[in-house]
């Protein structure tokens, strides 16, 4: 039923909302990276919309919603996924994010998928018991377990007890920026209003203050004290408004400069003279190797898989999360010293070159793949 001969590899992944977050942006380097003569993808999700469906369908992908799991275990929900199954015959079933993991693991049991494989994206420090026992289940019925960060697959090794042969650690990976035009940066730059002498302060990352924190970078912004001093910040969510009146509160109006979601992020690295990802958890933190591979010094969080990232004290700091003073202090020796500046982002971007590009992930994604059907006999 499932036997690869002259047909392609059928892949269906599995996984919560498609928007504009690290997973649905991995399985669309999936999607470019793996040759579409020998491989056919489709995806199963709860919800799907914006560029990166888009971007994702433009790829031949085709996407199925069966809507958001009022609890891990909803039957419909799990009778729409088999379905799926059943006509699609996928050789490999790979799920990330709970819901995700969930279609993968307990749809591919029912609707007898040969390979089963899930992958933890997250910080899994923050699950209840319930959740890490319902992921260890997850986990017995898998073929592997894809931990995404060291401190990720340290934690799945010492929480979810299961044979340690079954995880194995592939690095999220970015895509390797464009060469952004000096005339773009500095058309750009005066759109915004950046005057010649500002410092550019930058985040990118959806607005969930209670996860991103960027409540506690603003802070620290106030406490430096300096009108030069901007903050940049690329993307959007449910708290941005209230954002906007702290920094309101804080006489920091000038100072904060928005700009929305953008497809083309590249462009705004090219302004930023630092990054700052201050998160309260963080399974990896994708935009802190984006950041390294735009020769930016990075101040981050000491949480997830931030602390495996940046080298504290050679390709940025670390600071210990809720800690607004720490971070100010930071800043202000990256303000002073230009020379420890230029010389964290050549260093990062040497580290995050080798180790955290999408075509990395796609082609140890792909060899897993590969090592996968040959154990199981479904290719020679």
């Amino acid at each position: 039923m499932y036997k690869v001969a002259s047909e392609k590899i059928r892949i269906l992944y599995c996984m919560e909302t498609i928007a504009s977050g690290g997973v649905e942006q991995r399985r669309l380097f999936l999607a470019q990276w793996l040759d579409k003569n020998r491989y056919e993808i489709k995806i199963v999700c709860t919800n799907s919309f914006g560029y990166l469906a888009n971007e994702l369908e433009r790829e031949g992908v085709e996407i199925f919603t069966v809507g958001s799991f009022s609890h891990p275990f909803h039957i419909g929900k799990y009778q729409k996924v088999i379905r799926i199954i059943r006509e699609f015959k996928p050789h490999i079933i790979h799920g990330a994010v709970f819901e995700g993991m969930s279609m993968a693991s307990i749809g591919g049991i029912f609707g007898k998928v040969p390979i089963k494989i899930i992958e933890e994206t997250s910080d899994p420090q923050t699950r209840s018991k319930k959740a890490i026992y319902l992921q260890m289940l997850f986990s017995i019925v898998s073929d592997k377990v894809i931990a995404i960060s060291p401190s990720v697959l340290r934690y799945l090794n010492s929480k979810v007890r299961i044979s340690k042969n079954k995880f194995i650690l592939i690095n999220n990976g970015v895509r390797v920026p464009e060469i952004s035009k000096d005339d773009e940066i500095e058309r750009l730059r005066k759109d915004l209003g950046i005057k010649k002498d500002d410092i550019i302060v930058g985040s990118v990352g959806r607005v969930y203050d209670d996860i991103k924190r960027y409540s506690d970078l603003i802070h620290a912004i106030g406490l430096l004290n300096s009108k030069k001093v901007k903050f940049l910040l690329v993307g959007k969510g449910p708290d941005l408004e209230k954002l906007k009146q702290q920094i309101s509160s804080l006489g920091l109006i000038e100072q904060f400069i928005s700009v929305g979601y953008q497809d083309r992020p590249y462009l705004y690295y090219g302004l930023m003279d630092f990054f700052c990802i201050t998160s309260a958890h963080e399974g990896f933190g994708l935009v802190a190797a984006e950041a390294m591979l735009n020769r930016l010094p990075v101040i981050a969080t000491r949480v997830g898989g931030l602390q495996d990232i940046v080298k504290d004290g050679e390709t940025g700091f670390l600071v210990p999360p809720f800690s607004p003073d720490q971070i100010a202090e930071k800043l202000k020796i990256l303000i002073e010293d230009t020379e420890l500046r230029k010389s964290m982002g050549e260093k990062g971007y040497e580290r995050a070159i080798v180790n955290y590009t999408a075509e990395r992930y796609c082609q140890e994604v792909e060899n897993l793949y590969l090592q996968l059907l040959k154990e199981k006999k479904l290719i020679s």
